[in-house]
């Protein structure tokens, strides 16, 4: 039997997407691992997962620290006493003020935030003084990715400015490098070094100026290797605790095995070489081209196109597929996957055992 197939598939519908857990947690080791057992400079990405028993099985493993996209993934986290809370995003309008509630609901943890700009950071410090808190900030740097923060040459008068700012207060720098994604370990070593060098310096700047520490989180999957090199770098991936075919098919030397799959079956038997299965665009993340999956019990057969609830395959000989087939398969993109799925389908030995809710698939728990 290979090691993605359930024994007890006529119980469960599909799609649906299973969780193994023996290697999920195998790939918490891993991270860890790679950081040589410092939990303090491991601060994983729970955008993939959204599920409090993945988080609680991080904290088991004595992480202490994590970092978030919405106030509902942050809301989650402090649900299950997360003691560090990072929002790596920067509040802006109505969103101020959920993350002053949010503060204020669970006092026992530490919540902070991204900001890139004078506008905002002053919006968000005069809300925490209204709310006699202060708003701790990390700056969104921008190393290249090109999607939110501020300059590295900008930042140093940023810094100046935000530190007149009462109720404010800098921890230190957030940098993102996912536009790196070269085709090789040493080229993507090579881009990252390159890209962080001007941040190190500045990290230098800043603590000479100040007389105190800027921490920096850095990195995401593409990046972690190199990271982890870095003693002073907090390290945050996010996809490492499921994998997908994606990151597979670009980082093929990377040590984390998938951990999520789903599964489909045949719905109808179009002709000789093409079926159709219960996989649509409500259950695969779609943005990415076809293919949107790799097929482990069928390797041969193709995503070849995608509606709401059906995917068409080709395949070789169609003989060898009826209505009910069931089929395995690897996202290419396992974190807006997850998000589909209310639940999460928990693997042990070959059999479903139980399910775990996706609590932060929502926009809102309770704030």
């Amino acid at each position: 039997m290979s090691w993605f197939e359930i024994t007890n598939a006529e119980t469960v519908d599909s799609p649906a997407l299973l969780i193994f857990k023996d290697r999920m947690e195998q790939n918490i080791q891993t991270a860890i691992n790679r950081l040589e057992g410092d939990v303090s400079r491991f601060r994983p990405h729970i955008k993939t997962n959204k599920t409090p028993e993945v988080c609680q099985a991080l904290m088991q493993a004595g992480v202490t620290q994590f970092k978030c996209a919405t106030i509902a993934e942050a809301e989650m986290l402090a649900q299950v006493c997360a003691k560090d809370i990072l929002l790596a995003y920067q509040p802006v309008g109505p969103k101020i003020n959920r993350w002053i509630a949010l503060q204020q609901r669970y006092p026992n943890a530490v919540f902070a935030c991204l900001t890139d700009n004078k506008l905002t950071a002053k919006a968000l410090a005069d809300a925490h003084a209204a709310a006699n808190l202060t708003a701790k900030v990390y700056i969104d740097v921008n190393n290249g990715m090109n999607r939110s923060g501020i300059e590295v040459n900008k930042v140093a008068a940023l810094v100046n400015q935000l530190m007149q700012l009462p109720n404010l207060s800098i921890i230190g720098l957030h940098v993102y490098d996912g536009h790196i994604r070269k085709p090789s370990a040493d080229e993507r070593k090579a881009a990252s070094d390159a890209a962080f060098e001007p941040v190190e310096q500045l990290q230098k700047v800043l603590q000479q100026q100040y007389q105190r520490t800027f921490r920096i989180i850095a990195g995401g999957s593409t990046t972690f290797a190199a990271h982890a090199q870095r003693k002073n770098v907090i390290c945050s991936p996010g996809t490492f605790i499921f994998w997908d075919a994606g990151y597979q098919q670009l980082m093929p030397e990377e040590p984390f095995e998938w951990a999520a799959v789903l599964i489909t079956r045949v719905i109808s038997v179009i002709n000789d070489t093409t079926i159709t299965t219960d996989l649509g665009h409500k259950s695969v993340a779609a943005e990415n081209p076809q293919p949107r999956v790799k097929f482990l019990n069928a390797p041969n057969a193709e995503p070849i196109g995608q509606s709401e609830e059906h995917m068409v395959v080709k395949v070789p000989d169609s003989s060898h597929y009826q209505p009910g087939t069931l089929l395995y398969a690897i996202p290419i993109h396992i974190c807006p996957t997850v998000a589909l799925y209310n639940t999460l389908q928990v693997v042990e030995n070959h059999k479903v055992v139980g399910s775990w809710k996706v609590v932060a698939r929502d926009r809102f728990i309770h704030i």
